[in-house]
């Protein structure tokens, strides 16, 4: 039996009305996820637990049947077990988001822009958040490169326990009613402001156009995680094919393989058919079960780009769904398909919910009579079988 598990990250959506009422899910044209869906179970699945924050650390942990409110420490120690970067059991990692933060005056009025500086290519960002390391950084405060605006501070000294919003909720608002109680985290953030914003490097993003990466925001913190491994879990050998560190720190922690995918973004621009061709690549060397994470319909609905997602949901069904698929047909032994977001995330409010995810489940010992009422959407999802969790979604596939 081999498993498959496709996550358009934050493709379910609400209505749009530029697009008749339809959901973008609705919208898209996907005919070959919609296809399968016409044989398989749909539903709905709470992938946040109640009083959890619904972001893509707690919902992808729970589409693997880890139950975040237990394992989920905090979403930066993921990115840094991807990394490989060190967190001693004394210190805490933080993400330390590169942002593009507008306005005058003092650091509190400066308004919240861009949480990710353009998409800021990784070069530019090594460049910029290396200077903030030698500048702001010791060996007990320690920062680190990641994919993108994706960067890290490890560091034993800040408070762990202080409530930090993410800069994806709040664009387009003033940085000061969301900057944490915590002194030294704002000191730290308002001093990269200082050192960032007329850095040369950014001068010369101005002036190609580009946003710049003119702050570090500080968030996401944990100590180190530790997951039971997927095999002795489920008894399946896993691969996490994915481009962010966030995706990747749970396969790492969750003993899976995790190849790196040349061309993988984290965006729309993304390399759809090297993350199929890894997935295809991972089944042929042996694993019995590959998830494939995409992050570009959750960024596009972060920029408020409709088309944007639009089109990275069909490119998602074209160029990663229908090949794998076929891959798997094509080998004549068994397989199940899952097919679902991590979580919502709404062009409209540009940021996630905790509202149930729609779901496909196929398992081809046991195709369903052809539905032609049913499809990969919110609606059709909301008709079908609920699961109170994603630990209970993930035990009913895997068992």
């Amino acid at each position: 039996m081999k498993y498959f598990i496709l996550v358009p990250d934050g493709c379910a959506d609400w209505p749009v009305p530029s697009l008749g009422g339809r959901t973008p899910l609705e919208a898209a044209v996907i005919p070959h996820i919609n296809e399968l869906a016409r044989v398989s179970e749909t539903g709905l699945v709470k992938t946040i637990p109640d009083g959890v924050e619904p972001g893509s650390d707690a919902a992808n942990l729970s589409i693997l049947g880890y139950d975040p409110s237990m394992y989920l420490t905090g979403r930066a120690p993921l990115e840094a077990a991807a990394m490989g970067v060190p967190v001693k059991d004394t210190e805490a990692a933080f993400r330390a988001s590169l942002v593009t933060l507008e306005g005058g005056g003092r650091y509190e009025d400066l308004i919240v822009r861009d949480h990710s500086s353009g998409e800021i290519e990784n070069g530019d960002a090594e460049e910029l958040i290396r200077f903030i390391d030698r500048e702001l950084g010791d060996e007990g405060l320690r920062f680190y490169p990641g994919v993108s605006y994706r960067c890290l501070l490890v560091t034993d000294r800040l408070d762990i326990k202080c409530k930090i919003t993410p800069p994806h909720d709040i664009l387009g608002q003033a940085a000061g009613a969301y900057l944490p109680g915590d002194g030294q985290i704002r000191e730290l953030m308002a001093k990269s402001y200082e050192l960032l914003k007329d850095h040369p490097l950014n001068i010369e993003r101005v002036r190609r156009g580009k946003p710049p990466a003119n702050s570090v925001w500080i968030w996401g913190q944990g100590r180190k995680i530790i997951l039971p491994h997927l095999e002795d879990k489920y008894g399946v050998k896993g691969c996490m094919v994915a481009a962010v560190n966030l995706l990747k720190g749970i396969g790492v922690s969750a003993g899976m393989s995790c190849p790196d995918i040349t061309g993988a973004t984290g965006t729309i621009n993304t390399n759809y058919e090297g993350k199929a061709a890894g997935a295809v690549r991972a089944f042929e060397n042996g694993a019995d079960f590959v998830f494939v994470h995409v992050e570009a319909p959750d960024e596009c609905s972060h920029n408020g780009d409709l088309d944007g997602k639009l089109k990275s949901l069909e490119l998602i069904d074209g160029k990663i769904f229908k090949p794998v698929t076929d891959y798997l047909k094509g080998r004549g032994e068994p397989y199940r398909v899952l097919v679902l977001p991590d979580h919502r995330t709404p062009v409209e409010i540009r940021t996630h919910t905790s509202e149930p995810s729609p779901f496909i489940l196929f398992d081809s010992r046991n195709a369903l009579s052809a539905d032609g009422t049913k499809a990969f959407s919110e609606a059709c999802g909301a008709r079908g079988r609920f699961f109170e969790s994603g630990g209970d979604l993930a035990e009913y596939f895997f068992r």
